[in-house]
């Protein structure tokens, strides 16, 4: 009888830069990782909650549970009816309607991913050939100045959190002072056309705006095409993507022109990759984001990012205090994989063994 062990860890984590958005400041992380051994084959996957519920987004505990309660039974069930782990490409299909559904089956789906891969002795990289270079984003915010901003090197645009009138002077002399294009990233805290413009005719004044993302509420499509077809930049979605029907809709309505695509909210990689793919078919300019994941993630990501945008992507590593989450090389799988000192130090949330003939 093969074995299968199910380990859950939690690593909490301090960001070394800081980042205030206009609903909650991103000072802290929790890292789930899940390790599937089965019968001594290993594959880890990775995603970073939100602390905080907000905006469709589901915070860590509500992803722990509905991983422990409703994921993970589902695949064991599919191993036992089978006698073997579903290919990571199904994964996907299991979504159910809960906000914590995506990021769990993301979690699930990655460690699938990682296993195949090192059972086939080959790196994603190979299958995801890049396309190009790599070309980066980073986010800084305009709501404070005092909070130590990240490495610039190779970045060739500026993604600033922004809210309301609650512009700091000191934080738009800094970002105008580095030259880079800017897109502002309300994270869905406007209400109205004109509070969209002020901030954007008042930032526009020092520095080169190029886009205006998620400025309303997610979901609202029509008050977006309506601003995509007023406002002199592009206007992004971020929040209001989390599906291939929101993608359908983003279309239908002409919402957007670019898109913020995070594998972890729209369900996995598998989505993440079609939802690009057919945002390029259809001319829109998807760019990848992330939840300030670990190195691990983010190489991932990064692979997805070379293979598929043309973008600038937040798929930069996220600096931590203490360097507390390292990765080791590796000849397969990802390229990458976790340091074992990291989940030694994790806490431990669930752990299940399941045998099937």
């Amino acid at each position: 009888m093969a074995v299968m062990n199910v380990t859950l860890f939690e690593h909490e984590v301090e960001l070394a830069q800081a980042l205030e958005a206009g609903l909650q400041r991103h000072d802290r992380r929790t890292r789930l990782y899940l390790k599937l051994d089965d019968g001594g084959e290993v594959g880890v996957g990775e995603i970073a909650p939100q602390r905080e519920a907000l905006n469709g987004d589901a915070n860590v505990d509500d992803v722990r549970r509905e991983l422990v309660e409703l994921v993970l039974p589902q695949v064991v069930a599919m191993r036992t009816r089978e006698g073997a782990l579903p290919s990571w490409t199904r994964i996907a299909r299991l979504r159910g309607p809960r906000h914590a559904s995506a990021p769990a089956l993301a979690l699930v789906e990655m460690a699938l991913l990682e296993r195949e891969l090192r059972q086939a002795r080959q790196r994603l990289d190979e299958w995801w050939v890049p396309r190009g270079p790599l070309v980066l984003q980073r986010g800084v915010s305009l709501l404070r100045h005092d909070d130590p901003w990240p490495d610039l090197e190779g970045v060739v645009r500026l993604r600033a959190k922004v809210a309301p009138g609650r512009i700091d002077s000191e934080a738009l002399e800094r970002v105008a002072a580095t030259a880079l294009p800017v897109i502002l990233d309300f994270n869905a805290t406007a209400r109205t056309f004109d509070e969209v413009r002020a901030v954007w005719q008042r930032v526009s004044a020092l520095a080169n705006v190029v886009a205006v993302e998620q400025p309303f509420q997610v979901g609202n499509f029509i008050d977006s095409a309506q601003l995509s077809k007023e406002m002199p930049v592009a206007v992004s979605l971020d929040e209001s993507l989390r599906s291939l029907g929101d993608l359908n809709q983003i279309l239908r309505y002409e919402a957007a022109t670019m898109l913020c695509v995070k594998p972890a909210r729209v369900g996995g990689l598998a989505n993440a990759r079609t939802i690009i793919t057919k945002a390029r078919e259809r001319g829109l300019r998807p760019y990848v984001g992330g939840f300030f994941e670990s190195p691990y993630a983010r190489h991932v990501h990064r692979i997805l990012a070379r293979h598929c945008v043309s973008e600038p992507s937040d798929v930069g590593d996220v600096a931590t205090v203490g360097n507390s989450e390292e990765v080791q090389s590796c000849a397969d799988g990802f390229g990458y994989c976790v340091d074992p000192r990291v989940l030694q130090g994790s806490r431990v949330w669930s752990v299940m063994t399941s045998a099937a003939t």
